[in-house]
């Protein structure tokens, strides 16, 4: 197996390379957006660029980038577009231009829906050209770029520009490229279309001659296509040099037919033409499938086109096909054929009147049709209507071989596909992990077409929608995986020994040399299966590696997955490892197995469970593990080794890796996807169609559901009457009760509901009437009935005064159906969230709903909230290993709840100890939940009626109020509630009161008889099993969680009826949906009544390693953005209370009128200005620093280090004005950075007490979701944009902010970046430097925008500031050294803490050495980047790097050296350090 070449990875142009280029004096003459003087439009301009730019340097990326950076398509092409002006160089330069926004992933239609005039008329050119003779004025490369742009064309459908004109290609129409006979057979299987059929004819009958002939052109154009692609495929030759060019075309035109068979609005009416084209059987004969190396990739995309033409679906219906409706198709197909061998070719009659199974196999058909002549075949294929008929005494075209593979590939027995999927290895082996095609490297260009599956807006079935995902979430891990491999075995240093064998010269944390490896167990296989049920072996190895390392080895738990390796090296030892040429031949690896930890032996070689008795010590460094392989892999190696001779891989491993817990979840996920497809999927019948992207997106919505609930408690939602009627604008609000002291929530509201159905008659008769209704709300307050005497019995309210989109977001999720809200930052999408879990849990107490996140931190920010609100937390829940970090001493974990409850129970048992004592019952009735009850039932219920009797009125008498307190029977157990209970104003109050009183005690009851199953469950497990399935209310968890455990949740019976899903734009398509199925169905529908989705598609998407699934296959598209983008009506918040409105314009504009909450303008915070700097939000320019830009020690691992020094330099100046540390992020955008600004951090200020280290220093990927008050944000690219281009991160970067940004960026490069201008218009709108107030100290009185009464600085460059910096921190020290002198000059009783200014003055010597000298800052600043991440041993011991405290309080650090007066400090470490020398040391 040889391991490909790498790829070439393109380097973007600098900028100044792109001020150099031809292009850009064009642009800056021509189109240029920020150029006020254009010359004007001039066509020999396009054909210039056109032929001298991309033909020359044929199609070359950098060229196409930097033209369509500069806004050649939007300013320049289109702009000036008309049918006049067209010709090949316009055409082919929009096509380019087109293709690489999708490459760059940038919206593509954009320009073209502001102009749309013209673009039939485009379309139809290119059309023309993509059928042109490739020998003509068509190049195969230029028709290589048409096929490109129709694939975009036609994956572009929510697009209505272009669904209107690729709906001319595609319909029913098109089947007049069939052959006559196909066309009657295909209209008599759907008889309804052969009504639309004759209409259509008729249509035809009436258009001009002129009309019809464009009509008939755009209907046979994909039967045209597909015929010219047959030509071209046909002139590759078998040995000879073939051009690239064509093998490009071949493997385009098959990435198009498989986009057009995988979306069921083209393939409807395609797969037929495809089918009568026989395109498959060409292909397959086809020279290029035979040659290796140039048709490898072609070979891989035809098995994906023969996979989706024979896709199990009704092409017609859209309906999935079952397993026995596939069989009886297979079936009609074989009668069919036998019927016409008996019928008409008597040299047949043993085929005929065979029975199927023995016919339906490749080596049987090939026997019986194989010695027939050439005519015989073809007119056996034209019986079937596969070919037209052969004509009297002529002889066939067509040759033999493809005539036989035509009969025989058409009829043979298909294996299902989930059999297929069922037989098909998890793990990946060396095969996949190290294919390009499949798994390309991280250097994917977006330029070739790859074997993947992609994501889109639509599915076939539910089948085909988790197939798509399971196999790219399978090669997303397998990428991983490769990572993981290559660096642990290079680590291990494998070289062949001078006997031959292996030695390895290095190690790695992650891998060990295996000792022994045997195969201890196959078990039989199960009826029907070839595979064993299981296969187990055992691996020894030797762990002679330090104690934490050995922990980590010994701590492998049931279920981690592990890795086999063999390596088999061919080079001397001593061979230096070089990390960018391929991996496979340096270190000599032969296979790949995975594994699945069973378990450790012990001595006697029995697996150590996991449980809570604690683990047996094992002597010595040998250790076995039990592990579980891979039945199916297993079984395919040995039928190989059998079969073909080839050696047993389970003889030959000899390394064993593992790999990091977290990432290591895949195998888990892919069983779980596995799984839900072999049972029937069952989602509710209102998001089927929404989920594969079809039907009216707005149907799950809850105005067209037919279940909708008029009337809705909104509990605690609503803060006032006012605040109801501002929250619902546009309707007339009606109130039950006049008196406005009345007139208080909480609230029950009424609405108009409409059914769905029977819409249209109403709507013309009386529609005034039915408006005034439908706006009308009737709101009845009520009152929560008296919980007890107790202030804790008081319920807690919500204090969150809700806009009107909020509450609108909140009726939604309390209704049934489909809710998407979209959140933009600071809108308060959590607390929305809070609310509608609290609404559904009072509304519908019987119902259970399951919150799932992205992130442990998100639910973690819900749990707070909700635990804020009146829910109970005996019904509160949560899954999964992150309830560690709660804010809380409560553990909402499994067993945290088991523990509550049970202190709960005893809680509860000694109040009713205490009733009892109060009432004077003899006994013991708290001695169990069980006998609790009968004393409720025989004692307190008693009491309560014979009371009631007493002091409910008789009809005649006016009841007595002092009654009501002196006959009530629990006085003496109230007696510890705050007196007087009854106050004695009125009956009905004192009455309101006695029963809450009731209340009181009859919950207490009631707990005691939910917890009463703990006492009859004895073990940990089990009780925490029934409150899984029946106690809990709420439940969450994360979405992984809910993927690795699906299996167990379902047979616990697990059962819910609400989901919420938070941050749901961040979560991969197929995490979000495996929690729609978490539970069997019951009678075969699902119990799901809502689904509500809060995120922001605005912001960053999932995080996918690899680029190529990233890009190419569109992986990053979340569930969410899917449906938005396929138009389910969202709710969009509109006013944000994060940030000033001034930073809040420099990203509203990416959403529907985002504006600001009132308390935005009006609190002092925001209203002051920063201190010490001038702006709010500044943009600084960064110039080269020593003629360095960005550079790049690794790849994509970017840097730059003028930035990084000065983003630091800023940071410490806030520090000496005073701001707080913690209070500043420092946000970059490539993790390269991040570290070296943690270097610079660490040895400049992070130990200094007087300035520390700002709250985080992070990438701006990682910090979403979080916010601070200020933020330094570092761009670091000055070559090209990079990532940054995704307007979803600027998003990002831009709204982490409340009160200050600053940006240190090469603004030449970002302000012309078209995607970006909105947010940098504003940027460079104000000076590009820096401006500080020095005398200005924090905080200010300020206003924002104001002049300040200090004088303003500039600072030009970042040495300058490092400079300032410096001199700044020297007289800040100068002034306290003064300060202590006069301090100690005092008398000593005025001095209290004479001992630490002592301390004080030792330090100061230390302290000046703490700030590097003058002269040092610009080559200090050199060695941090020399090191991507500082060594600890650096930053330890040299004393100008250690800070020491100027604190009074300052403590002897614990690791000092002692004698020496230095500090080690450590290196990577986010806490400010007070690190001091002691008194006597540096005297």
């Amino acid at each position: 197996m040889t391991a490909p070449a790498q790829p070439k990875k393109i380097v973007a142009p600098t900028v100044s390379q792109i001020n150099a280029e031809f292009v850009t004096q064009l642009a800056c003459k021509y189109w240029a957006p920020h150029i006020k003087k254009k010359s004007p439009f001039d066509i020999k301009v396009i054909e210039d660029i056109y032929e001298k730019e991309i033909v020359k340097s044929r199609f070359a990326i950098r060229k196409i980038m930097l033209l369509e950076f500069s806004q050649y398509l939007e300013n320049y092409l289109w702009m000036n577009y008309s049918p006049e002006v067209s010709s090949k160089a316009y055409l082919m330069s929009i096509c380019c231009m087109v293709n690489e926004k999708f490459r760059e992933n940038v919206p593509a239609w954009e320009t073209f829906k502001k102009k749309p005039d013209h673009f039939p008329f485009f379309f139809k050119c290119i059309l023309k050209a993509a059928l042109a003779e490739t020998d003509g004025e068509f190049s195969l490369h230029e028709q290589t770029v048409l096929l490109l742009f129709l694939d975009h064309c036609f994956n572009s459908l929510e697009v209505d520009l272009i669904r209107s004109q690729v709906q001319q290609l595609i319909s029913l129409p098109m089947w007049m490229g069939l052959q006559p006979a196909r066309l009657e057979l295909e209209l008599k299987k759907t008889p309804k279309l052969r009504k639309f059929w004759n209409l259509i004819k008729k249509n035809d009958e009436k258009m001009d001659p002129e009309a019809r002939e464009q009509a008939y052109q755009e209907r046979r154009f994909l039967s045209q296509l597909i015929q010219k692609f047959i030509s071209v495929l046909k002139s590759v030759p078998l040995s000879d040099p073939v051009t690239m060019d064509k093998v490009h075309y071949c493997e385009r035109f098959i990435e198009l037919m498989i986009d057009l068979e995988a979306l069921l609005p083209t393939r409807r009416w395609f797969n037929t033409i495809l089918d009568d084209s026989h395109v498959l059987v060409h292909c397959y004969l086809s020279n290029l499938v035979r040659r290796e190396e140039d048709g490898h990739l072609f070979s891989q995309l035809l098995d994906m086109l023969k996979f989706y033409t024979g896709f199990e679906i009704n092409d017609q219906t859209g309906n999935a096909l079952t397993e026995n409706e596939m069989t009886t198709i297979h079936y009609d197909r074989i009668t069919s054929l036998q019927r016409a061998a008996f019928a008409h070719f008597p040299e047949l009659y043993d085929f005929a009147l065979s029975n199927v199974a023995e016919v339906d196999t490749r080596e049987s058909l090939v026997k019986f049709f194989g010695p027939l002549s050439s005519n015989t075949l073809h007119q056996v294929a034209s019986y079937l209507c596969l070919l037209p008929t052969l004509p009297k005494a002529e002889d066939t075209t067509f040759d033999k071989e493809f005539l036989l593979e035509l009969l025989v590939s058409r009829h043979e027995r298909r294996i299902s596909q989930i059999q297929q999927l069922n037989q098909m290895p998890l793990y990946p082996t060396e095969k996949i992990i190290w294919d390009e095609n499949i798994v390309p490297t991280e250097y994917y260009s977006g330029e070739g077409c790859l074997a993947l599956p992609k994501l889109n807006l639509q599915f076939l079935t539910l089948h085909d929608y988790l197939l798509r995902n399971f196999n790219l979430f399978r090669l997303e891990s397998t990428y991983e995986i490769r990572q993981d491999i290559e660096d642990s075995v290079s680590r291990m240093k494998p070289w062949q020994s001078e006997y031959g064998g292996v030695v390895f010269g290095g190690w790695a944390r992650m891998a060990q040399p295996i000792v022994a490896f045997t195969v201890v167990e196959v078990a039989k296989p199960n009826i029907g299966e070839n595979w064993p049920t299981r296969v187990r072996a055992d691996v020894t190895i030797n762990l002679n590696v330090r104690d934490h390392i050995k922990d980590e080895w010994e701590g492998l738990r049931k279920h981690d997955v592990c890795f086999l390796i063999t390596v088999r090296p061919t080079k001397p030892y001593g061979t230096k490892f070089d990390r960018r040429r391929p991996f496979i031949e340096q270190v000599g690896l032969v296979y790949v197995r995975g594994c699945e930890i069973q378990g450790m032996l012990d001595d006697k070689g029995r697996v150590i469970e996991d449980g809570p008795e604690p683990r047996p010590s094992l002597r010595g460094e040998s250790r076995t593990f039990r592990v579980f392989l891979d039945p199916n892999q297993y079984q395919q190696d040995m039928t190989n080794t059998i079969q073909n001779g080839a050696e047993d891989v389970y003889e030959t491993f000899n390394v064993i890796m593992r790999r990091k817990p977290k990432e290591n979840n895949f195998k888990a996920v892919l069983e779980t996807i596995r799984n839900l497809m072999n049972t029937d999927c069952v989602v509710p019948d209102w998001l089927h169609d929404i989920i594969l992207g079809y039907g009216d997106p707005s149907s799950a919505h809850y105005s067209k559901m037919p279940n909708q609930i008029a009337t809705l408690d909104f509990n605690d939602t609503f803060l006032s009457i006012e605040h109801l009627k501002t929250s619902f604008p546009g309707h007339n609000v009606k109130v039950t009760v006049d008196d406005p002291a009345l007139q208080i929530p909480p609230f029950r509201i009424t609405f108009p509901v409409r059914s769905g159905k029977g819409k249209k008659r109403k709507d013309v008769d009386g529609e005034d009437e039915d408006t005034e209704e439908a706006k009308t709300l009737i709101v009845e307050p009520h009152v929560i009935p008296n919980r007890g005497p107790y202030p804790y019995n008081q319920p807690k309210r919500n204090t969150i005064q809700f806009t009107h989109t909020q509450i609108e977001a909140i009726r939604a999720g309390m209704q049934p159906g489909l809710t998407m809200v979209v959140g933009p930052p600071g809108t308060g999408k959590t607390d929305v969230a809070v609310q509608i879990i609290s609404n559904i849990y009072h509304n519908f107490p019987e119902q259970r709903t399951l919150i799932v996140t992205h992130s442990n931190q998100a639910l973690n920010q819900l749990f707070e909230k909700i635990m804020a609100l009146d829910i109970d937390e005996r019904h509160l829940l949560r899954l999964g290993h992150g309830e560690e970090e709660l804010e809380t001493e409560k553990d909402f974990s499994r067993y945290g709840r088991v523990n509550y409850v049970l202190a709960r129970r005893i809680e509860l048992l000694e109040e009713v100890k205490r009733l009892q004592k109060s009432l004077g019952v003899p006994g013991d009735a708290s001695y169990t939940c069980e006998t609790a009850g009968y004393f409720f039932l025989y004692q307190v219920m008693s009491r309560w009626e014979e009371y009631i009797s007493k002091v409910k009125n008789k009809s005649n008498t006016m009841p007595d109020i002092t009654e009501v307190s002196a006959f009530f029977p629990f006085h003496e157990y109230f007696a510890n509630a705050p007196q007087p209970i009854f106050k004695g104003r009125s009956y009905e109050e004192d009455m309101e009161i006695a029963e809450g009183c009731f209340r009181h005690i009859k919950k207490i009851f009631t707990q005691l008889e939910e917890f009463r199953a703990s006492e009859l469950l004895r073990s940990g497990l089990d009780r925490s099993k029934y409150l899984l399935v029946k106690e809990a209310k709420i439940i969450a968890m994360t979405c992984t969680h809910a993927a690795l455990k699906r299996h167990d949740l379902v047979k616990l019976g697990f059962k819910y009826d609400n989901i919420l899903m938070e941050e749901a734009a961040q979560i991969l398509e197929i995490e979000t949906f495996i929690p729609l199925l978490l539970q069997n169905p019951q009678d075969g529908f699902s119990r799901l009544k809502r689904w509500i989705m809060i995120g922001d598609h605005h912001q960053l998407p999932p995080v996918i390693k690899n680029m190529a699934f990233q890009k190419y296959s569109n992986m990053e598209q979340s569930l969410f953005t899917r449906f938005v983008r396929v138009g389910v009506p969202t709710v969009d918040l509109d006013a944000q209370g994060r940030a000033r409105a001034s930073l809040c314009n420099l990203y509203n504009w990416r959403y529907k009128n985002l504006g600001n909450l009132p308390h935005v303008q009006l609190l002092p915070e925001f209203s002051t200005a920063n201190a010490g700097l001038l702006y709010d939000f500044q943009l600084i320019n960064v110039e080269d620093f020593q003629g360095v830009g960005e550079s790049e020690p690794n790849p994509y691992f970017y840097q730059n280090l003028g930035e990084a020094e000065y983003v630091v330099a800023l940071f410490m100046y806030m520090c000496l004005l005073g701001y707080p540390a913690d209070k500043i992020s420092i946000l970059t955008t490539y993790n390269g950075q991040k570290h070296l600004i943690r270097d610079i951090i660490n040895r400049r200020c992070g130990s200094n007490p007087l300035i520390g280290r700002p709250n985080k220093v992070t990438t701006v990927d990682r910090f979403q979701g979080q916010q601070n008050d200020y933020i330094l944000l570092s761009l670091v690219r000055t070559r090209a944009v990079g990532h940054l281009r995704d307007v979803r991160r600027l998003v990002v970067a831009m709204s982490r902010a409340r009160l200050g940004l600053y940006i240190f960026a090469r603004v030449s490069l970002f302000q012309n970046c078209f995607e970006l201008t909105p947010a940098f218009s504003q940027l460079t709108a104000r000076p590009l430097h820096l401006h500080i107030i020095p005398t200005e100290p924090f905080p200010t009185s300020r206003k924002n925008g104001e002049r300040p009464s200090h004088e303003v600085q500039i600072i030009k460059n970042m040495p300058q500031m490092a400079n300032f910096v410096y001199n700044m921190y020297m007289h800040l020290i100068q002034t306290t050294h003064h300060y202590h002198q006069t301090l100690l000059q005092l008398p000593p009783a005025m001095v209290e803490e004479s001992e630490e200014v002592q301390s004080q003055e030792t330090e100061l010597e230390t302290e000046e050495e703490a700030m590097p000298a003058q002269a040092d800052v610009p080559d200090k600043a050199t060695d941090a980047s020399s090191s991507q991440e500082t060594s600890a041993s650096e930053t330890e011991t040299t004393p100008n790097q250690t800070g020491a405290s100027s604190s009074p309080e300052a403590i002897p650090a614990e690791s000092e050296i002692p004698g020496t007066g230095l500090v080690t400090v450590p290196a990577e470490n986010n806490t400010p350090h007070n690190v001091a020398s002691t008194p006597g040391e540096t005297e």
